[in-house]
């Protein structure tokens, strides 16, 4: 079979209408995988990564302006979304198998988006294969364990031991819904994919996300590894955010080549409450070291 619309493997897409767009959807599951692409493909690649309990559709809203000049995939990590699990979710081993993705589709230089722990993952593609990631952006990642806030109740009911194996079988899409807006700054329209793909999430799955996360927290913080790396980071903090100490920011300041950008009023979910001001900021980032169209002054 030829690559289709330049992909450089050997796969079927399926074309199919989608908020963002005329999306391609991958069926053949490339390394566990449910990916999705949009944009031209020859443009600058950009891979957004989800956070925890979360899918790729957490980051729908700022694809349709990110795809105008952009090659965008959104990748749902095994065991979320539309990926089946797997048994191992360390964050190196997620982080091997975007990197495998990314070989399969001959992609270099990749602007590399993690939101929450989906930075963790970005950070670790970016420790492993350097050669594969030509800049960093995080968004809401906390850098350290100690910039943890206590969980929402209803966070805290769901998610931890007693009752979360209990209740995580019997959630309703309003639990769901009153579940991820917890972790907004204000009311929040939570989009019905988005619910859906969470709702097929396994409490096993995401306890040892969870898990795995930490793990990676406490062997060393993300500014730290940072550090160590030479590539170009954009920092994007929510200045509301409810999960992470927001003030924790600041600590990626230290990073080397690092440009921190606080959105006022904003939690821990700038993707959806924030897809303008989150797009544009992308939108700059990619457009940094090339002649690129960006939206929106510098700030």
């Amino acid at each position: 079979m030829r690559p289709e619309r330049g992909h450089s493997y050997k796969t079927r897409v399926r074309h199919r209408a989608h908020p963002c767009g005329m999306s391609q959807y991958d069926n053949r599951l490339p390394h566990g995988m449910h990916v999705v692409h949009d944009g031209p493909p020859q443009a600058p690649p950009v891979l957004l990564i989800h956070g925890s309990g979360a899918s790729g559709a957490s980051w729908n809203r700022v694809v349709p302006a990110l795809a105008e000049h952009r090659r965008v995939l959104r990748v749902d990590l095994p065991g979320c979304g539309k990926s089946p699990p797997t048994p191992s979710y360390d964050v190196p081993l997620q982080a091997g198998r975007l990197a495998a993705l990314l070989d399969d589709l001959g992609l270099r230089s990749v602007t590399v988006a993690g939101h929450s722990s989906g930075g963790y993952v970005a950070t670790a593609l970016a420790e492993r294969r350097p050669d594969l990631v030509g800049g960093l952006a995080l968004v809401s990642t906390g850098p350290n364990l100690d910039a943890l806030l206590p969980q929402p109740v209803i966070l805290r009911l769901l998610l931890a031991p007693p009752f979360g194996p209990l209740l995580w079988p019997r959630r309703t899409d309003a639990m769901l819904r009153k579940a991820i807006a917890a972790t907004a700054a204000g009311p929040l329209e939570v989009p019905a994919e988005m619910i859906d793909d969470v709702r097929d999430i396994s409490y096993r799955s995401f306890r040892t996300v969870a898990r795995g996360n930490t793990a990676y927290l406490a062997e060393r913080g993300v500014p730290e590894r940072l550090a160590a790396l030479t590539v170009p980071v954009l920092v994007l903090f929510g200045a509301a955010d409810p999960r992470w100490e927001p003030a924790s920011a600041h600590r990626y300041e230290a990073v080397p080549n690092a440009r921190l950008e606080l959105l006022p009023g904003v939690g821990h979910l700038p993707p959806l409450e924030a897809p303008g001001p989150t797009g544009e900021s992308l939108l700059r980032f990619t457009a940094r070291d090339a002649d690129l169209p960006a939206v929106g002054p510098e700030t």
